[in-house]
This record gives structure tokens, C-alpha cells and sequence, in this order.
């Protein structure tokens, strides 16, 4: 695989909701012909809402607004949001809206979990970041651990170009007659700024192992740190052959991974792998400040990913998904820096000498998750690709 650099980009890291979401809302209260946006969850809270406000009054001033939500990750939206954005114009679309249950069919397992937004063709959002309260849990007093990045320039035409085919492939499955795109807003792609980034998509046609082969080049070009803060971290045997090569080679690999969790099997499918990891003399860090759900990495501080890709199988075999490669120093230094403050902050180290000394019945329960995942994925037809 080749990644399609494009120089010239002026990129801005953004840390948690509580810089995404008054950024995402400043560009579209500033639009003039046209929006999408693309999310797996926009739930009806105090976050969505105010979205929800803000896209009814861009539709309202004439502004063309097309909103895709996924199917099981958005039913809250279908119930309480879905029909006052239609009622005010803006033109709203469900992927897969069918799913009540998510069922191990592999159809029903294709999910859009990317998180995109295109505002005028003049400036893009991609991240990890769902429409959705960083507090949902009253519980805890820290945001939900996220990053999105803040595009302008050359890179903002595949964004824009990507984010049109998926409407027209959503409106055209959704029975409906397909909605003519007009080119209102052509996508301004001059150089603004000094920066290095590819656009990397996972799908199921000609995309389907692009992110995660992208994961693999910066693996295999690093040659002293890897730093891969990820939600649901269950990588197959490539990726895992290649994060211990690039150890054997004297790289230091830090994974900071979900302490707290919101899908307890996954992590418990994940701790089954943990000793593997640790012999090869990886650092693991489980995050307990909060919810974990950052999807990137940062290689040598001069190559990082941000993202909706986990590194497991349901996103990079089964998911929609939508990652922004970047090489650039100083951008990578940054993330990086957050990461290491993260970690400070919130992280709990797991060292091989201890997990060793864990209980028998812990290492059952584990590897029992990590079975029953593995079956699903088996189920869902991809347990012989991965």
C-alpha cells in the first residue's frame, strides 16, 4: 500500500469535546452553502442538542445540510432528533437503519463509525469524537479521552469527495430517490499551510485493509518510540507481528488502552493478549480518569494517526472508518505530549511481574472473552482473514 501525501495542510490537534465541539459549531454557524456530517452516535443531550440547534439554523438561512447517523449507534437520534432536523430542512440519513439488536451477521455488523464533517469545502473535521456529552457518566469528573483534528487545505478534496459518495451510496440504499449533490461548495484545496497528510478510509470494496496497513508502514518505519493510545485494542496477528519486531529492534512501545470500560467483553478479550505483549517488552497503561476512547498514535515524534479506527477487528475488518495520517514534527510532539499527560494523569501501569501473579479464575474469564470474540468475528465470516 501507498499513502496519497499531500503537502501544504494547516492541521490543529483537538483534545476531548471541550475543544471539537465549539470548534465544529463556530464552522457551522459561519457556513454559507454547505454541510455534511457524518457520527455513529448523536445522542439527545445537552451536546447534541445544541448540534441539533445549530444545523436547524444553517438549514434555515439556506444553507444545505446533510446529516448520515449509523443505525444501532444513533436510535436514540432516530427517536428524539431525527424528525425536528427534518421538519427544519436538513436533510438526514440512517445507515442500516433496520438494526434494533446487533446481530453477528456480517451485514448487519457494518457499522459507520467515522466521524466526519465537511463545512463549504472550506475546512473538515475527522476524529474520533461521537456527538455525545464528554460527561455521560455523572460518576466520573474528567471527559471522555478523545481527539479530532481541525483541516484546511489540499487534503480537505479526498475528505469532500469521500463524505459525497458515501450520501449518495446511503441515499440510494435507503429506497429513497437519490438526492442530486450539486457542487455548491467545491472543496478549497490551495496550500495554507506547511503540513504533510494522507486522508485512509476502511471499507469493504477497495479500501478494506487501508488503515490498518497504514498502522503498519509507521510500525515499520519506527526506530525508537511508538506511542498507540487506542479504545478496543485487539490487534489480529500482523499487527501484532509487527509491534513485536519493531520491540525486538529496540523500539519502546507504550499502549494505553481502557481501564474503565464501557464494553467489558472486548476488554476482557484484550487483557488475554496482555502477556504476550508484556514479554515482548511492551508498556501497558490502562486509563482509569475516565472513559478511554482516542483512536491514534504518534511514531518518533514525527508520525502520528488520529481517527475512528480501533485496532480491533470489528473496525478494521467490518466498519466504515475514516483516519488522518500526518507527518510533521511538531504536530506529532504535541499529541504526543497530551498522551504523556493522559497517561500522568490517569494511567495505571501493568507490569508483567504482577499480571503474572494474577489469579487463575482472571486468566480464565479472559480468555474466555477472547474466545467468544474471536467466535463472533468467525460468525461474521472473516475468522480465517485475520
Amino acid at each position: 500500500m501507498t499513502l496519497h501525501w499531500l503537502r501544504g495542510n494547516a492541521l490543529t490537534l483537538l483534545e476531548n469535546g471541550t475543544q471539537f465541539f465549539p470548534a465544529l459549531l463556530e464552522e457551522i454557524d459561519r457556513a454559507k452553502t454547505e454541510i455534511f456530517v457524518e457520527t455513529y452516535i448523536f445522542a439527545p443531550d445537552e451536546v447534541g442538542h445544541a448540534m441539533a440547534a445549530a444545523l436547524e439554523r444553517a438549514a434555515r438561512r439556506g444553507v444545505t445540510v446533510h446529516v448520515i447517523v449509523d443505525g444501532f449507534g444513533g436510535r436514540d437520534f432516530v427517536n428524539h432528533l431525527l424528525e425536528p432536523l427534518t421538519t427544519s430542512g436538513v436533510h438526514a440519513l440512517i445507515y442500516r437503519r433496520e438494526v434494533a439488536t446487533l446481530s453477528l451477521r456480517r451485514r448487519r455488523l457494518r457499522r459507520l463509525h467515522r466521524k466526519l464533517a465537511v463545512i463549504d469545502g472550506r475546512v473538515a473535521f475527522v476524529g474520533g469524537i461521537n456527538i455525545i456529552s464528554d460527561y455521560e457518566a455523572p460518576a466520573l469528573d474528567a471527559p471522555r479521552q478523545d481527539y479530532a483534528v481541525r483541516i484546511e487545505g489540499p487534503l480537505l478534496a479526498p475528505i469532500q469527495a469521500s463524505v459525497r459518495h458515501v450520501w449518495g451510496l446511503v441515499s440510494w440504499a435507503s429506497f429513497r430517490r437519490r438526492l442530486r449533490l450539486l457542487d455548491k461548495a467545491h472543496a478549497q484545496a490551495l496550500p495554507v499551510g506547511d503540513m504533510e497528510a494522507a486522508f485512509v478510509i476502511r471499507d469493504n470494496i477497495r479500501h478494506r485493509r487501508d488503515i490498518e496497513d497504514a498502522y503498519l508502514l509507521g510500525i515499520a518505519g519506527a526506530r525508537r518510540e511508538i506511542i498507540l493510545a487506542n479504545a478496543y485494542f485487539l490487534p489480529g496477528r500482523r499487527f501484532r507481528q509487527a509491534l513485536v519486531a519493531a520491540a525486538r529492534r529496540g523500539v519502546r512501545i507504550t499502549l494505553l488502552i481502557q481501564g474503565l470500560a464501557d464494553h467489558p467483553l472486548q476488554q476482557r478479550a484484550t487483557r488475554a493478549i496482555y502477556d504476550s505483549l508484556l514479554g515482548a517488552g511492551m508498556r501497558i497503561i490502562e486509563y482509569h480518569r475516565s472513559y478511554l476512547h482516542a483512536k491514534v498514535a504518534v511514531i518518533d515524534e514525527h508520525w502520528a494517526t488520529v481517527g475512528s479506527s480501533n485496532i480491533d477487528p470489528f473496525s478494521l475488518l467490518l466498519a466504515r472508518e475514516a483516519n488522518v495520517v500526518i507527518r510533521h514534527p511538531p504536530f506529532a510532539t504535541r499529541l504526543r505530549d497530551s498522551l504523556l499527560q493522559a497517561i500522568a494523569q490517569g494511567g495505571r501501569e501493568i507490569h508483567a511481574d504482577a499480571w503474572q501473579r494474577a489469579p487463575l479464575w482472571q486468566r480464565l474469564v479472559n480468555w474466555t472473552a477472547y474466545g467468544v470474540v474471536r467466535l463472533m468475528i468467525g460468525i461474521a465470516g472473516y475468522g480465517n482473514r485475520h
